[in-house]
């Protein structure tokens, strides 16, 4: 079992800040958020930790926003204490509706179960209601489906119950991909198929959709992978990155084929639908 370093982020205002520094701490390698009213903890594998870790964060800085925090470890498996105590289940336009186990069924049309733990997707962050809402809007009826990054499994359930006849869900992380199979049994999943790994485990596999919420550099860095995993008239869905960044995934979609049709906004992060 791993050992997580856990940090209490107090935050004032708590917008944009606390999307910000969610990103900044993203990118300095912590792996799980949790947001509350008073700001979020940040979760980070001790032997990824150390205490200098802060230094890099820019937003801690910032004069702009009040930020405090603390810091301990915790063991993983006492992550669902921490987890169900700050959990609360999430509506997407009546719709669908992420819940955990211990919470009342809701009556909607995609009633989706997850035990999140130590992984990224229950629909609280941005970027994952905003793709949610995409999946919620597209016609998955017969479709094959690649979740890139697919955290908790949470897209790849929905793209399935809508339909898909195939989806693949692919996280790098080992405890994501555990997680994600356990909750693709606890919705009756069938047609989903979870792997560890990144892109280059893709090889000539054709997709009709394939969606990804990940991050700017890692998306930049794949596109040209996933175009050529994607049948023609396919569809890509992607997030995970600023607003400011969007010229620069659209343009690296254009120089390889995809046409952009629509992006959604919240707060401060987009998501955006590419068509091939």
């Amino acid at each position: 079992m791993s050992t997580y370093i856990e940090y209490s982020f107090q935050i004032k205002p708590l917008q944009p800040a606390s999307d910000i520094l969610i990103a900044e701490l993203g990118e300095a390698g912590f792996e799980s958020f949790v947001e509350n009213d008073e700001g979020i903890l940040a979760y980070i594998q001790k032997e990824e930790w150390n205490k200098q870790i802060l230094e890099t964060i820019r937003i801690l800085q910032s004069a702009q926003f009040d930020i405090s925090h603390t810091f301990k470890e915790i063991a993983q498996e006492n992550w669902n204490e921490t987890w169900e105590h700050n959990f609360n289940p999430i509506q997407i336009d009546n719709r669908c509706a992420v819940r955990a186990p211990f919470h009342t069924k809701f009556d909607v049309d995609y009633d989706i179960v997850i035990e999140p733990k130590m992984s990224f997707g229950t629909g609280h962050h941005e970027t994952t209601h905003m793709m949610l809402q995409f999946i919620l809007d597209h016609d998955f009826r017969g479709k094959s489906v690649l979740d890139m990054g697919s955290g908790t499994g949470v897209l790849a359930i929905l793209a399935a119950m809508k339909g898909a006849a195939h989806v693949d869900a692919i996280d790098i992380d080992n405890w994501c991909y555990l997680n994600a199979m356990e909750n693709v049994a606890r919705n009756d999943c069938s047609q989903i198929n979870v792997y560890e790994g990144d892109a280059s485990l893709l090889g000539n596999i054709k997709y009709d959709c394939i969606l990804a919420n990940i991050n700017r550099n890692i998306l930049v860095g794949d596109i040209p992978i996933y175009i050529q995993n994607l049948r023609e008239n396919g569809t890509l869905y992607v997030s995970g990155f600023y607003a400011e960044d969007l010229p620069i995934l659209s343009k690296k979609c254009a120089e390889n084929g995809l046409k952009f049709e629509k992006n959604l906004q919240k707060n401060h992060w987009v998501a955006v639908k590419y068509v091939f």
